[in-house]
């Protein structure tokens, strides 16, 4: 018991740079994964090469290895050193912003071509149909695949110990280490499980609010 009472704290204080990992992800890489995907599907070719090309390179590469490519190579290559949360929250996001890229553009393709061809019939123009057509269906399509996405990142920030983040992973592979006991493996992974619970729960409420307005709109 007594070791349960020192491990768990311990543990909580590494759930909490997850959490903040995880929510500095969510909330700067959704909004960036918008413009990428409407980028790759740009009439101007540089824009739209450029941002296939950055899906591409960061869907391409494990997660792991950018990582380590944003906390060595920076410092050496480019003189800029930055600290092991800063790191892994532009790594994370950067990343992730073409995951989130790419299901946008996937939700946009779903929406039939006639809600195009109505928008123009109307006089309104491409900028105008993407935003108040498009946009705001595409939002209920892709809801399931960012949740699965998001569920993902959870696990994800374990990868953030491979740069000394003291996240949860970090913390109980520390305690491993120096006790000899997998019982912080045990906690942790209890720990996931129950976030990764909540946060199926939210989602779950997200997608019947939406499925409310399809009935309605039946």
């Amino acid at each position: 018991m007594d070791y349960l009472m020192e491990t768990v704290p311990l543990l909580l204080m590494g759930l909490k740079v997850s959490v903040e990992l995880f929510v500095v992800t969510l909330v700067l890489s959704l909004p960036l994964g918008l413009p990428l995907a409407l980028g790759e599907r740009s009439r101007i070719y540089p824009i739209q090469w450029i941002c296939k090309v950055y899906v591409f390179v960061f869907r391409g590469t494990p997660l792991m290895l950018q990582l380590f490519f944003f906390y060595y190579f920076f410092p050496i290559a480019l003189n800029i050193t930055l600290d092991a949360m800063p790191t892994a929250m532009l790594t994370f996001v950067l990343n992730y912003a073409a995951y989130f890229a790419e299901i946008f553009r996937g939700g946009i393709n779903s929406i039939d071509r006639g809600q195009y061809e109505a928008a123009y019939s109307l006089g309104l123009t491409r900028w105008q149909t993407t935003k108040d057509i498009v946009i705001p269906q595409m939002m209920k399509v892709v809801i399931p695949p960012v949740s699965n996405e998001a569920i993902v990142l959870i696990k994800d920030t374990a990868l953030a110990s491979v740069i000394a983040l003291p996240e949860m992973m970090k913390v109980a592979t520390g305690m491993v280490n120096r006790t000899g006991s997998l019982i912080p493996y045990v906690l942790a992974g209890a720990i996931y499980l129950a976030f990764t619970f909540l946060l199926t729960v939210l989602i779950h409420f997200i997608e019947l609010h939406y499925s409310k307005y399809d009935a309605k709109e039946e």
